[in-house]
This record gives structure tokens, sequence and C-alpha cells, in this order.
């Protein structure tokens, strides 16, 4: 039990170093292309940290463990909001754009409306997961096209600079970066997958709930580090784009790749709690970022303490239902 123990803490350390090490090499290479904030927030830092769920939640299904696989991508969902956003705005509010209002967050909605009504037999074909796959390319499409006929005129110079100011050898520097990243990615959550495993073997605890827990806060650490550098440099648009890209990237990419990978069969709870707190989350995120938008106010530390609050409510149901 023990070495499952150390294999789950030293995968989560080299996890995040890793996640690390991948963002600083894509935003090198994003910043010389001079793409809006918020695109770089939904592509590099939103699907680069995504990283770690994607493979835990394809090495989960590839070893048959659905639970893992769908408790992992729903918890890190919930993670994000609630936890991740939350803290990041107690420590730097940020500016709700309209752009996010009127797009983004609609599209994050819909996206998590998706989800549930594809569970709503308790099964993921892989037909699911495929249209899972395809509606991630159209909406990613479709927020490239919009993001970069909007631009980003606020921070488009800060960008433009900080390009030029590149050499070279940075750029050589950051594909080394994003290989080296990726593939510490792939080695350490694979030991995640194993000791995470193990664990719910010795105690009895479900691997929907260790994937909920240990595996959803773990591969959440990236999002938390780069949205609260990204809100406390300004780059606002970035730190949200990150929540928002990494929540739609884990609901249709990582799910659909593991349903296609092996047909599902969905533990009940999982709609009755999880999708539940998930799109209700969601919800109170939007109906948050819609009033600050309105009133003309920062996302700060009222909207920050509500999300924390509704992650620890959810973290004491959790542990109610899982008998702990």
């Amino acid at each position: 039990m023990w070495l499952a123990v150390i294999a789950v803490l030293i995968g989560l350390a080299i996890l995040v170093w890793s996640a690390d090490v991948f963002i600083d090499g894509a935003m090198v290479l994003a910043k010389k292309l001079n793409v809006p904030s918020f695109l770089i927030g939904v592509l590099i830092l939103g699907i680069g940290t995504s990283a770690p769920e994607l493979v835990v939640s394809v090495l989960a299904a590839l070893e048959g463990s659905p639970d893992l696989a769908l408790g992992n991508a729903y918890g890190s969902n919930i993670v994000n909001i609630a936890l991740v956003l939350g803290v990041t705005v107690l420590i730097s509010p940020i500016i709700i754009r309209k752009g996010i209002v009127k797009r983004d967050l609609p599209l994050l909605l819909l996206v998590t409306i998706l989800a549930a009504w594809q569970l709503r037999d308790g099964m993921l074909s892989q037909a699911d997961g495929l249209l899972l796959l395809i509606v991630l390319v159209a909406v990613l499409g479709l927020q490239i096209v919009l993001s970069l006929r909007e631009g980003n005129h606020e921070h488009e110079n800060d960008i433009v600079i900080d390009s030029i100011e590149h050499t070279e050898h940075s750029l050589s520097r950051g594909l080394g970066s994003l290989f080296v990243g990726i593939l510490m990615l792939v080695v350490s959550s694979r030991a995640i997958v194993w000791g995470a495993i193990e664990l719910a073997t010795a105690f009895g605890v479900s691997e929907l709930i260790i994937g909920l827990t240990i595996v959803a806060i773990g591969t959440s650490l990236p999002e938390l580090v780069s949205s609260v550098s990204a809100a406390r440099k300004g780059e606002h648009d970035m730190a949200l784009g990150n929540i928002v890209g990494s929540n739609i990237f884990n609901t249709l990419g990582v799910v659909g790749v593991a349903a296609i990978i092996t047909p599902i069969t969905a533990n009940p709870i999982i709609l009755s709690r999880d999708v539940l707190v998930m799109g209700l989350i969601t919800l109170v995120l939007v109906a948050l970022c819609v009033f600050a938008f309105m009133t003309k106010r920062q996302f700060g530390r009222t909207s920050g303490t509500t999300l924390v609050l509704l992650f620890v409510g959810y973290t004491i149901w959790l542990m109610q239902t899982a008998n702990l």
C-alpha cells in the first residue's frame, strides 16, 4: 500500500512540474504568433493543462476503470471552477469582458448540458465519444475564428513586445520544453493511475471517489498555478480562458477519447451527484460573470468566496455519500 501512496505523491509532484514545463514552452511559441490572450488561455493553457486529465483518463479506460476516467474528468471540471477559479480571484480579481459573457460561457454551458444528456441512459458508447470529439473540434474552431476576428487590443502590444524579446534560442528551448513536458506527463500520469487504483482497492473506496478527489485535484494544480500567474500579470482573459478551455476539453476531449477506447457504463451516482454539481457550479459561474459584467464590477473576492464555499460543500457531500 505504501508503494501506491508513494507512486501517487511522486506522480502528482512530477505531473505539476511537467505541466509547468509544457506550458512554459507553449507560451513561448504562442506569444510569437501574437494571438489574443483569451485564445492563448483556451488553446495553450486550457488544453495544455488538461493533458494530465487526458492521459489519466485514457490509461484508466485502457485498464478497465471507466469510473476513474469519468470521475477524473468531471471532478476536474468542478475543481477548476469552484477551487481553481475561486482561489484565483481571491488572490487577484479579474475583469469579465463582453465576448466571454456572450460567447464563451454559453458554449461551456451547452457543452455541460450535452454531457448530462449523453449520460441519461447511464452509457457512453463509442458513437457518443465520437460525437463529443466532433463537437470539440467545432467549438474550438468557432472560438478560434471569433477570437481572432475580435482581436485582443488591450494586451496585444504587450504580447508583441514579449515576442520581440524572445530569441531563436528561446524558440528551440520552447520546443524542447514541450517535448519533455509531454513525456513526463505520460510517465507521471501512469504512476497516478496505478497508485489510485491500488489505494481504492486497499481501502474499499470506489475508483469514482478517488478520481473525483485525489486525482482530480492533483491534475488541476497546473490550472491553478497558471490561472493565478496569468491573473497577477493582468492577463484576465487568459486566466478565465484557461478554466473555460480546460473544462470544455475535459468534457468533450477527455471523456470522448475514453469512450472511444472502451464504452463506458456510468455509475448512477455520477448523474445524481457529480454531473448535477458540475452543471450547478457552471450555472453559478455564468450568473456571477453576467452580474459582474452588467454591474461593471470585477469578478473578485465575493465571487471567489462563493465558489470556494461551494467546493467545500461539494467535498463534504462527496465524503458523506462515499461513507468515508
